[in-house]
Parts: C-alpha cells; sequence; structure tokens
C-alpha cells in the first residue's frame, strides 16, 4: 500500500506508459483483434471508449488491462450492439465523472439531473443502469449497505459500480466533518461479501481507494465465489 500518492508528473509519465501498454494490448492480443474502442488514462484510471458486438470481448480487455502495474481502476463508455450505456452518477454534486451521466443529488445543482437522497433508496427502474458511479459518496453514509443494495437491483445484467472513496489513512478521510466512515482496500473485500459483489478490481493510490464491482447472485448470475476472490484478487485483498 502506498504511503502517499504519487506526484503529478509522475502521475503524467505513468498514464503515458499505461496508454502505450493498453494500445499494444489492443494491436497484438489476438484475442482483442478487431476490437473499436480507445483506451486512455487519467491519474490511473482506465478510460476506454468505442463500440462493440457484445460484451464480452469488453470484459476480457477490462481484466487484462486491470493486471497492468499501476491501473487503479478500469472505467468504459462503450456502446455495446449500438447502445449507448445508461450511467449513473450518485452524489454527483457540482461536477459529473461524464457529461452523458445521469446526475444524482440531493441538493439541485447544475450537474444534477434528478434529485433524490440516495440514502434513502433510488428511483429508477430494476435492471435500467449499466454502470453506477459512487464517487465520494459511501464515507458519508451511516449505513451504506442499504445503497448497495439499492445499487444492485438498479444495475442489469453484467452492470458495474466503480467506487472512489478517501483511504482511511490520508488527511482527506477525516478532514471533511461530514465523513462519518472510514474506507480501506479491505473494506472493499468485505462489501463484496455482505453486499454480494465481485471484485473486478481494487486498488489504492496513497489517497483514494478504488474499486470496480460487479453483483452476483440473484438475477446477475453465479453467487459469490471465495476461492475465485483467493485467486485471482490475492493482489488485492489479505
Amino acid at each position: 500500500m502506498p504511503s502517499r500518492p504519487p506526484s503529478a508528473d509522475r502521475l503524467a509519465l505513468r498514464d503515458r506508459f499505461l496508454t502505450e501498454a493498453a494500445r499494444d494490448l489492443l494491436a497484438h492480443d489476438r484475442r482483442l483483434a478487431g476490437l473499436a474502442v480507445e483506451v486512455t488514462f487519467d491519474g490511473g484510471v482506465a478510460h476506454v471508449r468505442g463500440e462493440v458486438a457484445d460484451e464480452r470481448p469488453l470484459m476480457l480487455l477490462r481484466e487484462l488491462i486491470g493486471r497492468l502495474d499501476g491501473v487503479y481502476a478500469v472505467w468504459d463508455w462503450v456502446r455495446v450492439a449500438g447502445r449507448e450505456p445508461v450511467v449513473l452518477d450518485l452524489g454527483c454534486g457540482e461536477v459529473k465523472q461524464d457529461p452523458a451521466h445521469i446526475g444524482v443529488d440531493v441538493r439541485p445543482t447544475k450537474a444534477v439531473d434528478v434529485v433524490a437522497d440516495v440514502s434513502a433508496g433510488l428511483p429508477f427502474r430494476t435492471g435500467s443502469a449499466d454502470r453506477v458511479f459512487a464517487v465520494h459518496v459511501l464515507e458519508h453514509l451511516p449505513d451504506y449497505l442499504p445503497l448497495l443494495a439499492e445499487i444492485r437491483r438498479v444495475l442489469r445484467p453484467g452492470g458495474l459500480l466503480h467506487v472512489l472513496a478517501p483511504w482511511w489513512r490520508h488527511v482527506n478521510a477525516v478532514a471533511d466533518p461530514t465523513h462519518v466512515r472510514l474506507i480501506d482496500v479491505q473494506t472493499i473485500k468485505n462489501i463484496c461479501r455482505m453486499a454480494s459483489f465481485r471484485a473486478l478490481h481494487a486498488g489504492c493510490d496513497g489517497a483514494t481507494v478504488f474499486a470496480d464491482l460487479q453483483p452476483v447472485g440473484d438475477r446477475h448470475g453465479p453467487a459469490w465465489d471465495a476461492e475465485w476472490e483467493a485467486v485471482h484478487l490475492s493482489r488485492f485483498f489479505d
């Protein structure tokens, strides 16, 4: 676990390196041949855009990118079979992670499309979202398990939840008096167990905890698999 976040100069250089590495994957891995996507990096987070005929090669690309050292998360805005993804941005405040997102917040701002208290439920149909962003949200909630259950409900099968939260050992975690919960990468491990998610990726840059989570069980697919987690995610979790 890094003791402090990397400098801006190092991050910029590493983003250039990771962008080149992702381009090499797309150019030379036969399993990704013909995939019409572009991958760039911003602060160690992969941004994937483009179009695919179905989700299988996209999920493979996510896995391969996630194996690269220095990757904190993999975010995608990819059309699948010509359909634009539906992305919810919970607790977006003044700025959404992408202008195309559906911004949700209890306080109306220019970025908010739906005014709602996310701790009291999500005003969206079951299986209506492809991606959900919860950026600097969980640390503000005394109990975020009900919200995670709601996110599971609104995500369609194959959908993903992207979490960012301040790392508990960084000053940002305690400087804000509205923060009521402390988050660590190990917290993500137990979120998976208690809220029925699979961690596709998890990491920390010394200031922020990142996680890409996929619901499992019920209508989403197989149950949480402890052996899969132990083998594939030992680089993230103790």
